[in-house]
């Protein structure tokens, strides 16, 4: 992206908080980018944790990424509902809108799956407008923020972890985010594959059973079949994963890297799904490059 370019604001799962919303508009709108809201973005309905109707939530998904006057479109906030959407979407017509930016993390990890298959598109894992990570009362988090400008402006920076759980070097299309949300689509048309790929994992206020009981239906409906390596981001109140992270993941036999601040700590960094990734345990840290799954084969 370039200043100029006019950003889309859309809610495809929960209800953003207005103020925060307008916070993280107007700092989009100091790096140089237009910012437009999407017409349900702030909607509610009898289910309070939906941003109004899947139609209308669909609706503004589609409208903003099939607009060319559009360059980018910007999730508000996560919470739950973007599974939803999969199967009301136009993909056909979004198909041919053309390449642009999706960014969003949590419950956008649906999107970020789906646009993948669907678009072959990259996507950006990233702090979210309405989100404290770039609309807090104090200004965004330097770190995180100062990371998302690159990725969003095209320099992404490595994002360094604190720990090796299996060590070598990996290179393959980052894939992955919210581990709740792959496990939940298993089963579905939109089953998840991490053939030949490093796999992004984290997740929020899941005791270590559940992470386990993830992992294992994940592992069991193949989807780490051919895996090349493992990110791991961040556990927030999640006890300690770390030994069900070992049980599960080290008999893959790849290299795994732990503890990125990628996902819902602070500070959030950014990374691109979709793009070539590479985990290398020596300098303990996850670079990627700005070259789509299609081009990585």
């Amino acid at each position: 992206m370039q200043p100029g370019d006019t950003v889309a604001i859309v809610s495809p799962s929960g209800t953003p908080d207005p103020d925060r919303l307008r916070r993280g508009a107007e700092r989009l709108e100091g790096l140089g980018l237009k910012v437009v809201l999407g017409p349900h973005a702030l909607d509610r309905q009898e289910l309070d944790y939906l941003a109004g109707s899947d139609a209308a939530r669909a609706a503004d998904l589609q409208a903003a990424w099939c607009d060319p006057d559009v360059s980018a479109v910007f999730c508000s906030r996560g919470g739950y509902g973007a599974a939803r959407l999969l199967d009301l979407l136009d993909w056909d017509a979004m198909r041919a809108a053309g390449p642009k930016v999706l960014l969003g993390s949590s419950d956008i990890t649906a999107l970020h799956h789906t646009f993948g298959i669907e678009l072959g598109v990259p996507t950006l894992h990233g702090p979210m407008p309405a989100c404290d990570e770039m609309a807090g009362g104090q200004g965004p988090e330097p770190r995180g923020w100062e990371h998302f400008q690159a990725a969003l402006f095209g320099t992404p920076q490595p994002v360094p972890g604190e720990r090796v759980l299996s060590p070598g070097t990996a290179e393959g299309v980052l894939t992955g985010g919210n581990l709740s949300l792959l496990a939940s689509m298993c089963g579905t048309r939109h089953h998840p594959s991490f053939d030949g790929k490093i796999v992004l994992l984290e997740d929020i206020g899941e005791e270590p059973y559940r992470i386990d009981r993830m992992l294992t239906q994940l592992l069991q409906a193949g989807a780490f079949t051919g895996v090349r390596g493992i990110a791991l981001g961040s556990w927030v109140d999640c006890g300690d994963p770390y030994p069900v992270l070992r049980d599960r993941l080290l008999p893959l036999g790849v290299p795994i890297l732990a503890g990125l601040p990628v996902g819902h700590g602070t500070p959030q960094l950014s990374v691109w799904l979709g793009a070539l990734g590479v985990i290398d345990t020596e300098s303990c840290s996850l670079s990627g490059q700005f070259r789509d799954e299609q081009q990585a084969r």
